[in-house]
C-alpha cells in the first residue's frame, strides 16, 4: 500500500474542486493534490452543452464544457496535480487520511494538512419515489439521457414523458426536441416547477412542451420496454385526485425529481450534516464540524448557477490555506436560523468576531411575489433584500457587510416576509 503526505487534498475535480484548488495554489499552497474518479476533469459540465454558464463570473455566456475548461487551462497553468480515474473509499476525521484505490497507483493512503469535499451531488433515483408500474427498460434520470445524448450519441428513446421540472429535465426537453424526439409533457408534483424560470421559457414554452404543475405520474406501463404512463392532478396533500388521469402513450420516461449531495465520505469522516440541505454544516469559511474539513459546491448544498459554485469553492480553498498555515481563526460561533419562508440557509454558523463578508444563501420553501428577506441578529435588523419574486428553483442570497459580521453578538435569523 502506498502512502504519501500533503497539505490540501481535494476531493473532487468538477467546478467546485477545481476552483478551490487554484484558490488554494494562488495562496502560495505547493503541496496540493486533486482527486477524481472520472477519466477527465470537468465534472457534469462536461456534458452540459448548451449555453447560460459564466454570465455572473466571466460577464459572458459559455457552454458547460467551455466553463469547465477555463479552470482546467488555469490548473494547468499553475501546475496542480489531479489525479483522475482514482475513487476514494474513505476518509479519517481525526487523522486526515484520505483511503483511495485507482489502477495506476494501487490502493493510496493520503494524508493532509486540510481536505477539502467537492464531491458533487446525485440524481434522485426510481426507487426513492415509490412510483407503481413494471420495471421496463426506458426509464432514465435525466443525467444519464443528458450523457447518453451529449457524450455518448446515443437517443434513449422517440416519445417522451419527463417526470419534475428540475433544471436538468428542462434542458433535456429542448435537448430531445432538438434531437427528434416528441417530449409529450413535463410533470411537476409541486404547484410550482423547481427550474429556473429562463428554462421553463426557453426548454418548454418556445418548443409549446406543456408543463403539467400538481400532477404526477401514478402508474408506469410496458413489460420489456416502457409503453406508456399515467398522470394525475394532486390535492394539497400530494394525493392522486381520482377521475383526473392522463394516459400518455410514451417509450421513454426521464426522472428530473431532485438531486442529493453526494455526502457518504462527508458522513464517514465524521462531518455532521444538515437534515435540510443535506450536506455538510459549515461556518463562514466552509469549515465543516470537523476541523480542516472544508465542504463546497453541490455536495454543500445544491445550487443553480456554477457562478455561485466556483465564487464559494474560492472562499474554501482561501479558508484552507489559511487552516494549513494557522491563520485561520476559530472560537465561538453564532447560530443562524431558518426563519419563515426559508430553507437551508448556507452558513449554518458564523464565527465570532469574523469581520469578513458572508453570503448567506438559502432556497425560498414557496414562492413569494414582491417579498422582502430580513435578517436579524436577536431583535436588530441587520440585512434586507426585496426582489420581485422568491422562488424555490431560485438560490437566493444576501450579503452580511464585514462591520456586521464583526458585530454579531446573537443568533441570526433568517426570514421572508410578504408585502
Amino acid at each position: 500500500m502506498n502512502s504519501k503526505c500533503v497539505d490540501i487534498l481535494v476531493i473532487g475535480a468538477g467546478p467546485a474542486g477545481l476552483a478551490a484548488a487554484i484558490a488554494a495554489r494562488e495562496d502560495g499552497i505547493d503541496s496540493l493534490l486533486v482527486l477524481e474518479r472520472e477519466h477527465n476533469p470537468g465534472g457534469i459540465l462536461r456534458q452540459c452543452i448548451h449555453n447560460g454558464f459564466g454570465l455572473h463570473r466571466f460577464k459572458e455566456e459559455l457552454t458547460g464544457p467551455e466553463y469547465a475548461q477555463r479552470d482546467i487551462d488555469r490548473a494547468r497553468e499553475l501546475g496542480i496535480d489531479i489525479q483522475t480515474d482514482t475513487t476514494v473509499l474513505s476518509v479519517d476525521g481525526k487523522t486526515h487520511a484520505v483511503t483511495c484505490v485507482s489502477r495506476a497507483h494501487g490502493v493510496e493512503v493520503i494524508t493532509a494538512k486540510a481536505i477539502i469535499l467537492a464531491m458533487g451531488c446525485r440524481e434522485r433515483p426510481r426507487g426513492a419515489l415509490g412510483t407503481p408500474g413494471t420495471r421496463c427498460a426506458g426509464i432514465y434520470s435525466a443525467g444519464t439521457a443528458q450523457k447518453f445524448v451529449n457524450l455518448e450519441g446515443y437517443m434513449p428513446g422517440k416519445r417522451v414523458v419527463i417526470l419534475g421540472s428540475g433544471d436538468i429535465g428542462l434542458i433535456m426537453a429542448r435537448r430531445m426536441t432538438l434531437q427528434g424526439a416528441k417530449v409529450l409533457a413535463c410533470v411537476e408534483l409541486m404547484p410550482f416547477s423547481s427550474g429556473l424560470n429562463r428554462n421553463i421559457v426557453q426548454c418548454l414554452n418556445d418548443y409549446d412542451i406543456p408543463l403539467y404543475l400538481s400532477h404526477t405520474v401514478i402508474d408506469i406501463k410496458g413489460r420489456e420496454r416502457l409503453t406508456g404512463v399515467t398522470v394525475a392532478r394532486v390535492d394539497e396533500n400530494r394525493r392522486p385526485i381520482p377521475g383526473s388521469e392522463i394516459e400518455f402513450d410514451c417509450d421513454t420516461l426521464l426522472l428530473s425529481v431532485g438531486l442529493i449531495p453526494e455526502n457518504e465520505l462527508s458522513e464517514g469522516a465524521g462531518v455532521k450534516l444538515s437534515p435540510l440541505t443535506s450536506g455538510a454544516e459549515v461556518d463562514d469559511v466552509l469549515q465543516t464540524s470537523v476541523p480542516g474539513i472544508f465542504a463546497c459546491g453541490n455536495v454543500l448544498h445544491v445550487h443553480d448557477l456554477v457562478d455561485h459554485v466556483s465564487n464559494e469553492s474560492f472562499r474554501a480553498g482561501h479558508a484552507a490555506a489559511a487552516y494549513v498555515r494557522d491563520q485561520l481563526a476559530g472560537g465561538e460561533t453564532i447560530p443562524v436560523r431558518d426563519g419563515d419562508g426559508v430553507r437551508g440557509a448556507v452558513p449554518q454558523r458564523i464565527r465570532k468576531g469574523a469581520a469578513q463578508e458572508v453570503d448567506l444563501m438559502f432556497r425560498p420553501s414557496g414562492v413569494f411575489r414582491g417579498a422582502t428577506c430580513v435578517v436579524t441578529c436577536g431583535e436588530r435588523e441587520i440585512a434586507r433584500k426585496k426582489a420581485p419574486i422568491f422562488t424555490p428553483g431560485e438560490m437566493a442570497v444576501v450579503k452580511l457587510r464585514p462591520e456586521i459580521v464583526a458585530s454579531l453578538d446573537a443568533p441570526v435569523t433568517v426570514t421572508i416576509e410578504r408585502s
